[in-house]
């Protein structure tokens, strides 16, 4: 798989760039306008210079990777810049802290877009740091002969400060006095007076050979932004579901024909069961005008007839109210609060909202066959 990667220094306008790419065990570099960069890599990575990126590490609250919110305030006393103007990224966990990058947000926003016009599409971000190779145990130090970077851990380091061939940086002498000392440092690119530095660090010191982020291999590094790669359909996936969709419609088409008729059948039955209801209701009661509720209207005559005949209907009080009671019994003292009646409907006011022994009285009453609905702790029977 070929890689084609891209040098970004984020102080510099995004018009022109040095380049690697890196494919079949061979290596080719140059330099030019975005335009001229080579268009048959498989993966594109940008390269930042190791200064311009701070690698610093914080303690996070559990899930705070997701917030990038989160991870630029956690980096502000470490870093000069707003918060917003950032670019933060999760690195790993080193020593049981967050390793995080920062890098400018802007800059880096601009090179991805001067890229993107120029027609390459970014897979990820590097740190030129994180790129130097360190054997276990040892710490790397890229040197120009004058400054350069050193990489302590597998997610830290940094750039140091100016030095000579007999002097070493400050900023390296301070680094190796803050924690655990490594067991040597190998120094890649520019030696120095080996013997020098030695003298002044009290560490064992060898010399790496040269080094660049061009000789960077293949899959060194840790991304500190990767593509957002949207959800694709594999190809050739939508022909192998042909029949199976087709199947599938064709069941839809199936079922919602028989829904269909279904629901005729079913309308055509109610339509037949209410005009048998209003033919029964007409000859029981000739003299009524107009029937809207059939089986409504029957209960109602019933209940005046019996009525005339001095015979309770069910939907009177006293029958009404018994069964009521009935329903009731068990209820502790003072659990009832008020009762009410009104045109065939008893209405029960509870003490208590409780959920469950509300329906274990409705279910009570509705064995005792009657109509129950509960709101709140007021529930309303009527006659069946």
């Amino acid at each position: 798989m070929s890689l084609l990667r891209i040098y970004a220094p984020l102080d510099v306008a995004p018009t022109r760039c040095q380049w690697a790419l890196i494919g079949d065990g061979a290596l080719r570099a140059g330099e030019g306008t975005l335009a001229e960069l080579p268009r048959d890599a498989e993966r594109v990575h940008v390269v930042i210079p190791a200064a311009q990126v701070l690698i610093t590490s914080a303690k996070l609250p559990q899930g705070a990777r997701r917030s990038a919110a989160v991870l630029a305030f956690a980096v502000e006393e470490a870093n000069a810049a707003e918060p917003e103007a950032s670019q933060v990224s999760w690195l790993g966990v080193a020593r049981e802290s967050a390793a995080l990058a920062v890098l400018d947000r802007q800059a880096i926003e601009g090179w991805r877009a001067a890229l993107a016009v120029a027609g390459v599409r970014v897979n990820e971000v590097h740190s030129e740091l994180l790129l130097l190779p360190r054997a276990s145990g040892e710490w790397s130090l890229a040197w120009n002969g004058v400054e350069g970077f050193v990489r302590s851990g597998e997610l830290a380091g940094g750039a140091t400060d100016r030095g000579s061939h007999t002097l070493p940086p400050l900023s390296l002498r301070m680094l190796l006095g803050e924690g655990e000392r490594p067991s040597a440092i190998a120094i890649y690119g520019v030696a120095p007076d080996l013997a020098a530095w030695q003298r002044e660090l009290d560490i064992p010191l060898r010399a790496a050979g040269a080094w660049d982020w061009r000789s960077a291999a293949a899959d060194a590094g840790t991304s500190l932004a990767q593509e957002r790669r949207g959800w694709r359909v594999p190809p050739g996936l939508l022909e192998s579901l042909r029949p199976a969709a087709l199947i599938a419609l064709a069941a839809l088409a199936i079922h919602g024909v028989a829904l269909a008729a279904d629901w005729m059948l079913l309308a055509d039955e109610q339509r037949s069961v209410r005009a048998q209801m209003e033919a029964r209701f007409r000859r029981a009661f000739p003299d009524a005008v107009a029937v809207a509720d059939p089986a409504l209207q029957m209960r109602r005559q019933l209940a005046q007839a019996r009525h005339r005949a001095g015979v309770a209907d069910a939907g009177d009080f006293a029958p009404m109210i018994e069964r009521v009671a009935a329903g009731l019994k068990g209820l502790p003292p003072g659990a009832l609060r008020t009762v009410s009646y009104e045109s065939g409907r008893i209405s029960l006011e509870l003490a208590s909202g409780d959920a469950a022994e509300l329906r274990r009285i409705a279910a009570r009453l509705g064995s005792a066959g009657l109509g129950v609905d509960v709101n709140g702790k007021l529930i309303t029977v009527r006659a069946l």
